[in-house]
């Protein structure tokens, strides 16, 4: 490439990159002066009231026009009725039917009194003949050359005239009534009286500029109303904004503060229920990672640290250091399936529920039970009941019960396991004969990781009373404990609280067995 060619095509590029960069500006200064919603809701609301307001005054101001030349015409209507009225009298001064124009002109002129805006002239042969007196302040007609020349132009020989004329004084709305008598063949008189329609338009004009000021007003008011109304009513859709921009990764507890039942309002809820949402798949995660590395950390030292110090060449060493292996690897495989139960405990398909016969149900959570240990397992009641749960979730909480039962109290003690409906509610429960959980790890023993301390398993993870939680929280139900306060009663009752829907029928108790939990009198089912 030449250096001209180089150097055209360098001009060019850089033509081209401010052309974008002009863009970009034009761009960012358009995105920083649009209006926001509030401006365009005011804007709009304000806008269509004007309209309104301007439209409604335009056209009171034209009916009220019409309504004025209405009455301007009829008012001319009346003069020319009283001008035919002075003609059929007789004139005051004789007695005697008028002789002349000029007379009857005269007393046509002093029988009428002009009104507001009211003007009234004689011609005579064309000639200005008479007015009105001077006093009576009157529109003076007589003075406006251009409309005397006008109305000289008339024809005097034909019909009344009503018209509308605009002179360099004003304009004028007339009438103008041909008048002759038969004993004066030789004269032709004009009777006019007219009107100012300017003055009057213009009062009608200040009535309307009150009007457009007193709109004017009223806009003012109704953008300020607007401005504070619909700020109230986008509240939550600028504090979910805020909100949103406050909200980081590390922290989710900002909630918008919600009032009201309108739409917006309910938005507001909306949003902070996925704010709940969100921060409880949050914290799970969080919870998960450090209980992983809470937990797993220590059973991979114990690996590491055995398989350091094995010695290759000592048999009983390394068979022992791979059992230890094997077994700290079983742990964590345990801990781990318990950690995924868990963390898929919020999933909608967590559970799966299905109509369960309760009876059957306990009677096979019996069965199970009884490989768990050298116990006296017995079902002190049965709910012959058909509930909608998930039976292999439900059989998991409960032998978890069971085995905590198991793994508290002593070889050959009574377990007991029952099923119950009360207050159309589903209990499933454990009773033990152990000896109890202390007052202090009552509010704990849900927590993950939490092993009391009469645990005599040292390959508990503390996780399988929160799992047993999980499951009842999945069924919209709950789990309890309940103990002696006094400790007059060895051991503790846990129970499964579940919601029974649709039941077959109502919780009957297996006539062959004892639903009361408290009772020690009980056979063992066989």
């Amino acid at each position: 490439m030449s250096r001209s060619a180089a150097r055209g095509a360098h001009v060019r590029g850089f033509a081209d990159a401010r052309s974008v960069r002009h863009e970009d500006v034009a761009r960012d200064g358009w995105r920083g002066t649009r209006m926001t919603v509030r401006a365009r809701i005011i804007a709009a609301v304000v806008a269509l009231s004007a309209v309104t307001v301007m439209t409604a005054g335009a056209t009171a101001f034209l009916l009220q026009v019409r309504e004025a030349d209405a009455a301007t015409d009829s008012s001319l209507a009346r003069a020319v009725l009283g001008l035919r009225t002075v003609e059929d009298r007789a004139d005051p001064t004789t007695g005697q039917p008028f002789q002349t124009v000029d007379r009857l002109l005269n007393e046509a002129v002093r029988s009428r009194v002009p009104g507001p805006h009211e003007g009234i002239v004689t011609l005579l042969n064309g000639r200005l003949s008479w007015g009105p007196a001077t006093e009576t302040r009157s529109l003076p007609l007589g003075d406006d050359k251009p409309l005397l020349a006008n109305l000289a132009r008339l024809p005097t020989r034909g019909p009344v005239v009503t018209a509308t004329v605009r002179t360099p004084v004003t304009q004028y709305r007339y009438v103008a009534v041909p008048v002759h008598v038969a004993s004066d063949p030789g004269s032709t008189g004009l009777f006019v009286v007219a009107f100012d329609r300017s003055a009057q338009v213009r009062a009608l004009r200040g009535t309307f500029v009150t009007y457009s000021l007193v709109g004017l007003g009223a806009l003012v008011v109704i953008g300020a109303v607007a401005w504070l109304l619909v700020g109230r009513l986008l509240r939550p859709v600028r504090l979910l904004g805020d909100t949103a921009r406050r909200i980081t990764e590390s922290d989710l507890s900002e909630r918008i503060e919600v009032t009201g039942a309108d739409d917006l309002s309910e938005l507001g809820r909306t949003f902070n229920a996925m704010l709940d949402r969100l921060e409880r798949a949050f914290s799970s995660q969080r919870e998960l990672l450090d209980d992983v590395s809470h937990e797993l950390r220590t059973p991979l030292t114990i690996v590491r640290g055995h398989l350091e110090l094995v010695d290759p060449d000592d048999a009983e060493d390394v068979r022992s250091t791979q059992a230890l292996s094997l077994d700290e690897l079983d742990r964590m495989q345990r801990l781990v399936d318990d950690l995924m139960t868990l963390a898929t405990a919020d999933r909608p398909d967590f559970v799966r529920l299905a109509p369960v016969d309760i009876g059957r149900l306990t009677d096979d959570v019996h069965d199970k039970a009884r490989g768990l240990g050298d116990r006296r397992w017995l079902v002190a009641a049965r709910a012959d009941v058909t509930a909608q749960v998930d039976a292999q979730r439900v059989t998991q909480a409960w032998l978890q019960l069971l085995a905590n039962a198991q793994r508290y109290s002593t070889p050959g003690s009574i377990v007991r396991l029952g099923s119950e409906v009360r207050d159309e509610r589903l209990l499933l429960w454990v009773r033990d004969e152990g000896t109890g959980v202390p007052p202090e790890e009552v509010d704990r023993i849900f927590a993950r990781f939490h092993r009391g301390r009469a645990d005599r398993s040292a390959h508990g993870a503390g996780l399988g009373l929160p799992i047993v939680a999980a499951i009842a929280r999945a069924h919209h139900g709950r789990v309890f404990l309940e103990q002696p306060p006094d400790g007059s009663q060895p051991g503790v009752v846990f129970v499964l609280d579940l919601p029974l829907v649709d039941p077959a029928t109502d919780a009957e108790p297996d006539p062959d067995t004892d639903t009361d939990p408290s009772d020690l009198e009980l056979a063992e089912r066989r």
